[in-house]
């Protein structure tokens, strides 16, 4: 059962550390995607765990085993880099079988792993072609096929459609979950594209400076995110932000800035009188109202046809974000009432930005 464990990773460059302890455990079969802004340390952890990047502190479990001390190419592991890192010079079929040769597969072996594999990716009339001759789309699938042919205990995949397109950006995403669902091997993802992370993952690890934020399935962290980080890094468009402090004669109320008022959900929330929170409401759950107490002047509307957009700002200047399905009639320039359902509220500690929803 190929699982992958991280107990207290750490890893620094001189005095500089980058990734700063992290505690994490990838069951086997699970598809776990790292996610988080550039710089957060997530291709530097899934270089660790591949072997290519030595650990200062902590251990890396595969399957049981320790494998701080192991080399990469003894780990069980194949990785797939988002520059493809295919050999120029061989065929498409050389490129699939060159590992093989490499570790003394057997011929007939090799022939039949490469066949098996170059049909299950689509790309067996693709063979005798070298790379400069392949899309971007087509050299992506030779280099996961050239993972897929090792049989590895672990997939590692670096990135690996940012390369792409938009459109097929979306069908490689599908290819890859249901290469996943056939195989059943463990895969760790990385990505900065928290769609692709909400798509295609089990579970989802969010990184921000080399710290872990917050470790759950997709709707976990899109339905109770730990923080206002992960909140406005995990769904789009991003969480909107309003900052206040709770009234101090009745705690089911918001007062903001500019004296308007919100209220809030009567239960569920740990907010003290007086304290400053942030609430924060999803652009979906947030739509023009008549009657509602929070006034929005609309800067600009983006009309999708079967989707409407609109963007503006409260009297304060905080930045709103309005998605509602379907067409409107709003227009630049117009100021509108906003409101949203209690349920759909999250609020923040506006200090720490941790969570204040009794668990």
């Amino acid at each position: 059962m190929a699982g992958v464990g991280l107990r207290g990773v750490r890893k620094s460059y001189g005095a500089v550390e980058v990734i700063k302890g992290i505690d994490l455990e990838i069951a086997h079969g699970e598809f776990c995607v790292f996610v988080g802004p550039s710089g957060c340390g997530k291709s530097t952890l899934l270089r660790m765990i591949s072997g290519l990047e030595p650990i200062t502190g902590g251990d890396i479990v595969i399957e049981g085993e320790i494998v701080n001390n192991i080399a990469a190419a003894d780990r069980g592991l194949a990785m797939v880099f988002q520059s493809y890192a295919l050999y120029p010079h061989m065929t498409v079929r050389q490129n699939l079988s060159f590992g093989l040769e490499n570790v003394g597969t057997a011929k007939g072996d090799i022939a039949a792993k490469v066949d098996a594999v170059s049909k299950m990716l689509q790309i067996n009339e693709l063979l005798d072609r070298r790379p400069k001759d392949l899309s971007g789309g087509q050299r992506q699938r030779v280099a996961i096929g050239r993972a897929v042919v090792r049989e590895p205990r672990v997939f590692l995949f670096d990135e690996p459609l940012s390369n792409l397109d938009a459109e097929l950006r979306v069908d490689m995403r599908g290819e890859i979950g249901a290469l996943h669902k056939r195989l059943g091997n463990t895969m760790i993802y990385v990505t900065h594209d928290q769609v692709e992370a909400m798509t295609m993952a089990d579970k989802i690890a969010v990184l921000r400076s080399g710290e872990l934020e917050q470790f759950g399935t997709p709707l976990e962290l899109f339905n109770n995110p730990t923080n206002t980080f992960v909140a406005g890094f995990i769904g789009s468009p991003k969480m909107n932000f309003i900052k206040g402090h709770v009234d101090h004669a009745d705690r089911a109320m918001l007062v903001l800035a500019t004296g308007e008022k919100v209220a809030l959900p009567a239960t569920g929330f740990d907010q003290k009188p007086g304290q400053n929170v942030t609430l924060g409401i999803r652009p979906n759950d947030l739509q023009p109202a008549p009657s509602a107490s929070l006034s929005m002047v609309v800067r600009s509307v983006e009309q999708l046809g079967t989707d409407s957009y609109l963007y503006g700002g409260l009297e304060d200047g905080t930045a709103i974000t309005i998605h509602s399905p379907g067409q409107t009639q709003v227009t630049p320039g117009e100021k509108i009432h906003v409101g949203a359902a209690a349920a759909s509220m999250h609020l923040f500690d506006t200090e720490s930005g941790n969570t204040l929803r009794i668990s």
